[in-house]
């Protein structure tokens, strides 16, 4: 279960400027979550991305070490919303913080995030 295989990455650039235009979002100091549902021609269930911005991260070794991290934090943390929801989705987690983080602190932001999703999703599924 704690894998993040190829199928779960979102890599298409139509669904991530879908995400930019008409995606919610919940932000969770440091981390902001956009969160789209929409279909996958792949049988993909949920798609996931990262980003770390250039503008506040100049070197590309801190961008790639947050984005390491989100994406192992999102890993060891998906099976809190892979069972509990319904339909198909496209994820963006984006970093808004100044320094680099350590992996507590974007874990503990991760599972407070999903919680947040999961809580919105399902009140919105039921109302």
């Amino acid at each position: 279960m704690y894998t993040f295989p190829k199928i779960e990455k979102l890599k298409s650039k139509k669904t991530i400027e879908a995400l930019f235009a008409e995606g919610k979002n919940l932000r969770e100091f440091p981390i902001k979550l956009i969160y789209l549902k929409t279909p996958f021609e792949d049988g993909g269930h949920i798609k996931v991305g990262v980003v770390a911005p250039k503008k506040k991260f100049k070197k590309a070794v801190d961008r790639n070490s947050i984005k390491r991290l989100l994406r192992e934090s999102y890993r060891l943390n998906k099976s809190l919303i892979f069972n509990n929801i319904e339909g198909n989705y496209a994820f963006l987690f984006l970093y808004l913080g100044h320094k680099v983080p350590s992996f507590e602190e974007v874990d503990t932001t991760m599972k407070q995030l999903l919680e947040a999703f999961l809580k919105k999703e399902c009140d919105e599924s039921v109302g």
